[in-house]
């Protein structure tokens, strides 16, 4: 199989200012110059093979929900058209094209926010053992997927690669940002998540969980990173939902099954991923995408 993804930049004259799980993120002095590889991370493990199209349908979707949640909160966006960048970043242009945005130079808040609005995953498994998630007390009975009466928000630790998220409760986490921040980012990650789900939900799609961050600039709380993506959300098919099973999938659980069912360990080094799962992969974001937005990206 010819797999035509880009799992590494390394752009010559640029400043590496670091590399994520999915993400290479430049210093351009004034800016960041963000790229979305085609790598893909599952139980904080990054596969060995890319996804063909996952880091162009990756920075589109983030573009088309920053521009659309603009009005509850300001975002990181400088650019996304390449002609519009600075000099420096000519020579790459092809590389860049589709899969970069250019962003306002932010101070990381050092947690993730996670808002829930169905039960599962880690949610779900931590429900079985205490009927709460991250401190939060919960009804009882509730099954596997189920809708929860209000969107919940669940923040956890932002840990290294390599290392595993941890869950923490609202009094870990304000003592790590603070209780303004703390307020601040619980409001703003609710309202956000309620205005991209109610639009979801017109167009097919259930968004169970997502995750977001945050960061400080020019004194102000702003959106940054990506931004409801099959990489940072589950999303479900509305068609197929049912509760009390787990669902299938839109996102990278595709993936995380496969690695499941051949009992990997959840520890470097992956296995190599099959040419099928590969494909279905590639084709489960791209089916995400032109759901959301009716585009379709080659």
């Amino acid at each position: 199989m010819v797999n035509n993804s880009l799992t590494s930049t390394n752009f010559e004259g640029l400043t590496l200012f670091k590399r994520g799980k999915v993400r290479d993120v430049y210093d351009l002095g004034e800016y960041y110059l963000i790229v979305s590889t085609d790598r893909l991370s599952a139980f904080d493990v990054i596969m060995n093979e890319g996804i063909p199209l996952k880091g162009k349908i990756l920075n589109r979707i983030s573009a088309f929900w920053f521009e659309y949640t603009k009005d509850v909160i300001e975002n990181h966006i400088i650019s996304m058209n390449v002609d519009e960048y600075p000099e420096v970043c000519k020579p790459f242009k092809a590389d860049l094209i589709n899969r970069s945005m250019l962003v306002k130079k932010a101070e990381l808040i050092p947690i993730e926010c996670i808002v829930r609005g169905y039960i599962t995953g880690s949610g779900w498994n931590d429900y079985k053992k205490t009927g709460q998630i991250c401190g939060i007390k919960l009804p009882d009975g509730l099954v596997e997927s189920e809708k929860l009466d209000e969107p919940i928000f669940t923040p956890s630790t932002k840990a290294e690669i390599g290392l595993h998220d941890e869950n923490i409760t609202e009094e870990q986490a304000i003592s790590i940002i603070g209780s303004e921040a703390y307020n601040i980012l619980k409001d703003t990650t609710i309202n956000v998540y309620k205005k991209a789900s109610d639009y979801a939900l017109s167009k097919g799609i259930i968004i169970a969980d997502t995750k977001m961050e945050f960061g400080y600039y020019n004194g102000k709380v702003i959106l940054i990173d990506e931004l409801l993506t099959p990489d940072s959300s589950r999303f479900w098919p509305l068609n197929e939902y049912k509760k009390g099973i787990s669902q299938n999938s839109f996102d990278k659980q595709y993936v995380r099954d496969y690695l499941l069912s051949i009992n990997f360990n959840k520890q470097p080094p992956p296995p190599d991923l099959p040419e099928d799962v590969i494909l279905n992969t590639s084709k489960k974001y791209q089916e995400s995408l032109f759901m959301l937005t009716g585009e379709k990206i080659s």
